[in-house]
């Protein structure tokens, strides 16, 4: 459908009648001309206001159903049988024609509550297993914090009692539980190996390592029961002025993000873990952080086909299974429409002109970009029939969850497209069980971790070889980093200075500066960028490293550099102004 005639379907339809979009919906029979439909009705103004008022994270008591949990395969309520042939759902993702079919029917056996519920993926509050949550409101998973762990032993056991609370209701298929376990700045998990940030990957610029790295955190994450990774991040930075991303990109270089991040999700699918590259259409260009505000992305299509697009056709491509859409106001495609809410962003580009078949994700819908303009229920129902398939932390799930029965109940949502999403995401579900994990300890990792740290680091000025401190070192910085390298130094025999001396001393100590994230540039005989590089631009140390993390593995392998026991092979992947080099 053209957009001309897009418009004249927006000003000749009613909204507030239910039968005549039905029928308008029911009536396309491509995936164009359908997104195009549900697109156009849910740009009108809806007939109903959702209420908004619940706070951000809730109980799971408080959530859950009156009357307790419901059986998972409990029959379809009347009118709630789809009657209208089903939108396609094509393979080249991960689940076969097989597990698809074997979805179709799973999800044909859940009623119109619990298919609404199964799209969404909550936050729940405390350390115990939110069964209350899941079951009562039929969700399709939940989504764990750092709040939400105590240890590996609580998690893992929560995680368990989760599946098997599920199961135990006649639920046929897994609960999705996911985590944001990038590295560096973004881990809610600690208690087991401490990867470095995905900057690491593009200095490093060894795929095999990325790879390796991501299996070993994957294999982690399925030992404690987690089923879904939100990473790895596909977003190319543009550098100093990327607002959110910096270190959680591999680059600014599209070709070199495009592949780490398939050298990671295949890790990561190695060991049963399901990665979902995010942020489409791309968040490293962007100078607002979508957590505050929406972000406005002011390149064309063509010129996002060159750049941000580029990482995430490679995973398409290359069969990847999930796709989550950031919160992006993309001027050339949808202007004032958050991505994650735009079928012309999520169906015209990431679709039709992408090919992605698979799972789409929508980013947090508690976020200030898409959360200061939409309650719950009506960011549910324009992301799905956006063509997103998992909604991911709406404010309140319930209001969301009640919503969508509510708009496929007056025709404002098609059935057809609930049941595409939820049979999606229990396909991959499906899947994924038939394919097993890899499980490991946590802490397995670590060697692989320390590997791809030591190939990272870099030297931006300075000998390239041999002793870079004397004996005695004073260490500036931020006072946790500073603790976290000390014992590394004074481990190899080097002598810490506690504190600056009252006159020249005849073997002065080597001042070592430690710049950690947002921290400005100061004094040193020797400065080190912890995450991202660009403060080195703005020092005149003689000696300018990056490490891209403050794990075990990076500070070990700083520590061999400064003291000349091993080289800083890695180069820079982003521009940094006013250093001379981009490595050894």
């Amino acid at each position: 459908m053209t957009a001309h005639a897009r418009d004249g379907l927006r000003e000749s339809q009613p909204i507030c009648s239910g039968r005549t979009h039905t029928g308008i919906v029911r009536s396309m029979r491509s995936r164009g001309a359908l997104s195009a439909a549900v697109a156009a009705l849910l740009l009108l103004p809806a007939c109903t206001r959702a209420d908004d008022g619940d706070q951000a994270v809730l109980t799971a008591e408080a959530l859950a159903d009156q009357s307790g949990p419901r059986a998972w395969a409990a029959a379809p309520a009347a009118g709630d049988q789809d009657r209208e042939e089903p939108l396609p759902i094509r393979t080249g993702w991960g689940p076969t024609a097989d597990e698809i079919e074997r979805a179709r029917a799973l999800v044909a056996d859940l009623s119109l509550k619990e298919r609404a519920g199964q799209v969404i993926v909550a936050r729940y509050r405390g350390t115990t297993a939110p069964t209350r949550l899941v079951n009562g409101l039929h969700l399709g998973g939940v989504v764990v914090f750092s709040d939400n762990i105590s240890s590996n032993d609580q998690i893992r056991g929560e995680n368990r009692a989760l599946q098997r609370s599920a199961k135990a209701a006649g639920r046929r298929f897994p609960v999705t539980i996911s985590v944001d376990q990038e590295g560096g700045l973004v881990e809610r998990v600690t208690g087991g190996t401490r990867f470095p940030a995905f900057m690491t990957a593009g200095a490093a610029a060894d795929p095999g390592l990325t790879r390796a790295a991501a299996a070993a955190s994957g294999a982690e994450l399925a030992g404690l029961g987690f089923t879904t990774d939100f990473a790895p991040d596909a977003d190319v930075t543009v550098g100093a002025a990327d607002a959110a991303i910096g270190s959680r990109s591999a680059s600014s270089r599209p070709q070199v993000v495009a592949e780490h991040v398939v050298a990671s999700a295949r890790g990561y699918t190695s060991r049963g873990v399901v990665p979902v590259l995010k942020h489409f259409p791309g968040h490293g260009g962007l100078t607002t952080d979508s957590h505050l505000a929406l972000p406005v992305q002011r390149r064309t299509a063509a010129e996002l086909e060159r750049t941000d697009y580029v990482p995430f056709r490679a995973g398409i491509d290359a069969g990847l299974p999930a796709v989550m859409v950031g919160h992006v106001d993309v001027r050339s495609v949808d202007p004032g429409m958050p991505s994650s809410l735009s079928t012309k962003v999520i169906t015209g580009q990431l679709r039709d002109r992408l090919g992605f078949e698979g799972l789409v994700v929508t980013d947090a819908l508690d976020m200030n970009a898409v959360a200061d303009r939409f309650g719950s229920a009506r960011a549910a129902v324009r992301a799905l029939a956006a063509g997103a398939d998992v909604l991911l932390m709406p404010p309140s799930p319930r209001e969301a969850r009640d919503g969508i029965v509510q708009a496929v109940r007056s025709g404002r949502l098609s059935s057809e497209r609930l049941v595409q999403a939820a049979t999606r995401q229990v396909a991959l579900l499906l899947h994924q069980k038939a394919r097993g994990t890899k499980p490991k300890p946590p802490g397995s990792g670590r060697a692989v971790s320390a590997r791809w740290s030591a190939a990272a680091v870099t030297s931006v000025a300075g000998p390239c070889s041999g002793r870079l401190v004397g004996r005695t070192v004073r260490l500036t910085g931020d006072p946790t980093d500073v603790a976290r390298l000390r014992p590394y130094l004074t481990g190899a025999g080097v002598t810490i200075a506690t504190a600056k001396p009252k006159k020249k001393a005849k073997w002065p100590a080597t001042v070592v500066r430690l710049l950690g994230y947002g921290d400005p540039a100061g004094p040193g005989d020797v400065v080190v960028a912890l995450d991202r590089p660009y403060v080195l631009g703005a020092s005149r140390a003689r000696v300018k490293l990056a490490t891209y993390g403050t794990t075990p593995g990076a500070l070990s392998a700083l520590t061999g550099v400064l003291l000349g026991r091993q080289p800083a092979p890695g180069h820079l992947p982003v521009p940094v102004g006013g250093v001379g080099r981009t490595g050894c």
